[in-house]
């Protein structure tokens, strides 16, 4: 049993007892940690909105930046910001900022579902073949001009058609020996993701456009770019909003299923009809901001470790400071990429690879330390 499933069945098990006065302060220190976490967390992300806005290739200060935002929302004075001033932080940089806050919490909180749900610490979004699939759509978007009569959300219609697809293929196959269990859904999920890895691999080659070739490859690395105050924004903002509070819906079932099968059926869940759930949920947000940002790794792979060990392992605390979190990182991830280089912009899945990959080495090395 993994250190994360030995936490929670710890906890379950002493959800059986006599409640202790020990307990009791426990509980409330835990509450507290989390609060406190959660409002530290709330804050730095309006700061790190407010100064991601700021900087770019044109720098503007951050009264001018609330000045603007406020005049937008609530219809105060602009505070004397120029027009290009008010064109940079509303039209370009607030979607922008905005979507990353968005993908970076869905990332997290599919991460910390997945984890649960496969029970394997290594677990993340990409792990069931959604973004491999939304990889190939989008693939044919650019290079064959898939769904053309979309017109400008042709590309990230065509990439969650992809993802949608992708996922029904993983369900179906997992689903052929009857009951889907942690084992079938990761099996089937490497499976499908290699194959559609392949199938997107045959699409460049196949192109004879160099131009389009680069621009997938920038796309599968991950980028904001297709950020607007229209379609992708709104859509990944519903679907993550109600993705962070269904999984707080479900907590507790999925405490009980991190913790094993045979203790989900205890509790009155059932694992199968259970994962069918989830994945449901996982591949509709997966789909929804693979499609709007391309292939950002490791955010949820690496950042529900870090939620973890902030508030503990208990999912009603650890997924809303897992999507904190993963907000405020992957808004100044971006933030990296684009200042990194001026005037390029760099793929963004280069600046969270560059900080996950040495977190997933020291992962594996405590990992293979508590099991020898």
């Amino acid at each position: 049993m993994s250190a994360h499933a030995r936490s929670l069945d710890g906890q379950h098990s002493r959800h059986g007892q006599q409640d202790q006065p020990g307990d009791d302060l426990g509980q409330t220190a835990r509450r507290r940690r989390s609060l406190l976490w959660l409002t530290g967390l709330g804050l730095g992300l309006v700061v790190t909105i407010v100064f991601a806005v700021c900087l770019g290739a044109v720098g503007i200060p951050p009264s001018t930046v609330v000045s603007i935002i406020g005049h937008h929302v609530l219809g105060t004075p602009a505070g004397g910001a120029t027009v290009a001033q008010d064109s940079i932080v509303w039209q370009v940089r607030l979607p922008r900022v905005l979507l990353g806050a968005a993908v970076g919490a869905g990332l997290a909180v599919c991460g910390v579902a997945l984890q649960a749900m496969v029970r394997n610490v290594l677990a993340d979004p990409y792990l069931l073949g959604v973004s491999s699939g939304a990889s190939t759509g989008a693939a044919g978007a650019i290079l064959f001009g898939f769904g053309a009569g979309l017109g400008e959300h042709a590309l990230a219609l065509s990439a969650f058609a992809g993802a949608l697809g992708a996922s029904v293929v993983v369900f179906v196959v997992a689903r052929a020996g009857g009951r889907i269990t942690s084992l079938r859904l990761l099996l089937a999920g490497v499976a499908v993701g290699y194959a559609l890895y392949a199938a997107t691999s045959f699409l460049i080659f196949a192109s004879d456009s160099a131009e389009g070739a680069r621009s997938v490859l920038f796309w599968l690395l991950g980028s904001l770019g297709l950020a607007s105050w229209g379609m992708p924004l709104a859509a990944v903002l519903v679907i993550v909003c109600g993705t962070v509070a269904a999984l707080l819906i479900w907590s507790r079932r999925l405490d009980a299923l991190a913790v094993g099968d045979e203790t989900a059926h205890t509790l009155g869940v059932s694992p199968t009809r259970f994962r069918v759930l989830l994945l449901a949920v996982v591949s509709l947000c997966v789909g929804a901001v693979v499609a709007a940002s391309g292939g950002i790794g490791f955010v949820g792979l690496v950042i529900p470790h870090v939620a973890r060990r902030f508030v503990g392992a208990a999912h009603g605390r650890c997924v809303p400071v897992a999507a904190l979190i993963g907000a405020v990182f992957l808004v100044w991830a971006d933030v990296v990429a684009r200042v990194l280089l001026v005037p390029r912009e760099l793929p963004i899945g280069i600046i969270t690879a560059l900080v996950g990959a040495p977190f997933l080495l020291v992962l594996v090395r405590r990992f293979h330390a508590t099991t020898t």
